[in-house]
């Protein structure tokens, strides 16, 4: 599915989000999927049987990233990715709602997340729809990156 969204956004132009090489082959990509299964939280979205989506729910963001601490107890959403084969059908926003439920039913009341920000803020504005609002913008080298949370309590 990642390398498939890599293809999909270069397809449209974008190659800085998550750049040109397929997510499997990039340096620490197949062992941060592997963390992501085994220490995060997993959850996968499935049509027919079928893994169409997936989000990966942490206890904060990424140490990699310059991302100021929520000063509170918090979920963090690390990865959200869907099967572009599936656009239009609410995955993204589903797997959005179960983080949000999840995050209620740990009694943590602020989930966040954070994206890439450039392309005109298509993503940031998605996350908007989606019921978070923008808060820290940040770079991590020259990724421009916006953090955005959604209080749930």
């Amino acid at each position: 599915m990642l390398d498939s969204a890599v293809a999909w956004m270069n397809a449209r132009g974008n190659t800085e989000q998550w750049g040109t090489v397929p997510y499997s082959q990039t340096s620490g990509g197949a062992a941060r999927i592997e963390r992501y299964t085994t220490v995060n939280s997993p959850y996968v979205a499935e049509l027919d049987g079928v893994p169409v989506g997936a989000l990966v729910l942490d206890s904060g963001p990424s140490p990699q990233m310059p991302i100021p601490a929520a000063g509170e107890p918090e979920r963090y959403v690390r990865l959200l990715v869907s099967d572009r084969r599936h656009a239009g059908l609410g995955i993204g926003a589903a797997l959005l709602a179960h983080a949000v439920d999840e995050t209620r039913r740990a009694g943590i009341g602020l989930l966040r997340v954070d994206c890439w920000a450039g392309g005109g803020g298509e993503l940031v504005a998605y996350y908007e729809r989606n019921g978070f609002a923008p808060t820290e913008s940040f770079l991590s080298g020259t990724w421009p990156g916006q953090v955005l949370a959604r209080r749930v309590g």
